[in-house]
């Protein structure tokens, strides 16, 4: 967005993320950085175009240890954010995500399936979260006649993943690169379509140029099972690792594809980045790092 010509103010409390991921851009010129919980009130001067709401933990690690956090970003972080955009007359936009389908009885998941989600497991402070933020978002879409987007965005990966986020991405590629033993729950059998998230941040651009305020799926629609996945990264890491099998979490879900249909029709959006050429540059990222912690 810098490089567009936009002035880009970044808003994070770090509670997930890392100052070091924006350091690059500290000395530009139309960027700035300023350190806030959005599920507190946000104050700005100044005119803004868009609020782009991104803020929430989104690795059931996280969720499971800041769970009211969680609650709270989704539901009043978004109530705030849309509060700010209202204010400056400014488009809105949420990501949102796949886990709005919870562990879905339809497949591949097209925007009009309402989901299959446990109001009351450990998953649901995200997923509900998630699902109110978007009756927020049409609500003030329909009540305000703002300009609203709405993103759901299916597993992301790519450099700048924390090692430790507990994601299967990171974990299979920490355990692999350390040659550990690289766990995958359950029989591996369950699925997730990774997609790149240079792949990602461009269908999330042109989302924001396009007329359209129902929610768009964004991701890959090639599916693999974990187990697949766990073997994939070790062959790809040269890794001596053993695969070993630990209980199934409560709700994770079975599977994960997202129906396209919309995106390819709406933005004119594909994902273009094969899975083994992101996995290529996840990995020297996280080997890079790893160099530098040892």
């Amino acid at each position: 967005m810098l490089a567009d010509g936009w002035r880009v103010v970044c808003v994070d409390n770090l509670v997930t993320g890392a100052a070091k991921n924006v350091a690059q851009l500290r000395n530009h010129k139309s960027f700035e950085s300023i350190q806030h919980n959005v599920s507190e009130p946000l104050y700005m001067d100044g005119a803004l175009d868009a609020v782009l709401h991104f803020a929430s933990p989104a690795s059931p690690v996280d969720y499971a240890d800041h769970p009211i956090a969680t609650l709270k970003v989704g539901t009043l972080g978004t109530h705030n954010m849309l509060g700010l955009a209202r204010t400056k007359r400014a488009l809105f936009l949420l990501a949102s995500t796949s886990e709005v389908y919870g562990d879905p009885q339809v497949s591949p998941q097209p925007e009009t399936y309402w989901g299959n989600v446990n109001p009351l497991g450990p998953r649901a402070v995200y997923d509900e979260a998630k699902r109110a933020a978007e009756a927020f978002t049409m609500a003030y879409h329909r009540t305000h006649g703002m300009k609203t987007r709405i993103i759901r965005i299916f597993n992301t990966y790519g450099p700048r993943m924390r090692i430790n986020d507990g994601r299967a991405v990171p974990n299979f590629l920490l355990q692999a690169l350390k040659n550990e033993p690289i766990t995958v729950y359950g029989d591996g059998s369950q699925t997730r379509s990774l997609c790149y998230v240079d792949d990602l941040i461009e269908g999330v651009v042109r989302l924001l140029d396009a007329d359209f305020s129902d929610p768009v799926n964004l991701g890959t629609d090639e599916e693999i099972t974990m187990l697949q996945l766990a073997n994939g990264i070790r062959r790809l890491c040269g890794s001596t690792s053993e695969i070993v099998n630990r209980p199934l979490p409560e709700d994770d879900p079975k599977q994960r594809r997202p129906d396209l249909t919309r995106a390819r029709r709406i933005l004119g959006w594909e994902p273009r980045t094969s899975l083994e050429a992101g996995l290529v540059k996840t990995i020297a990222y996280f080997r890079e790092r790893l160099s530098r912690a040892s």
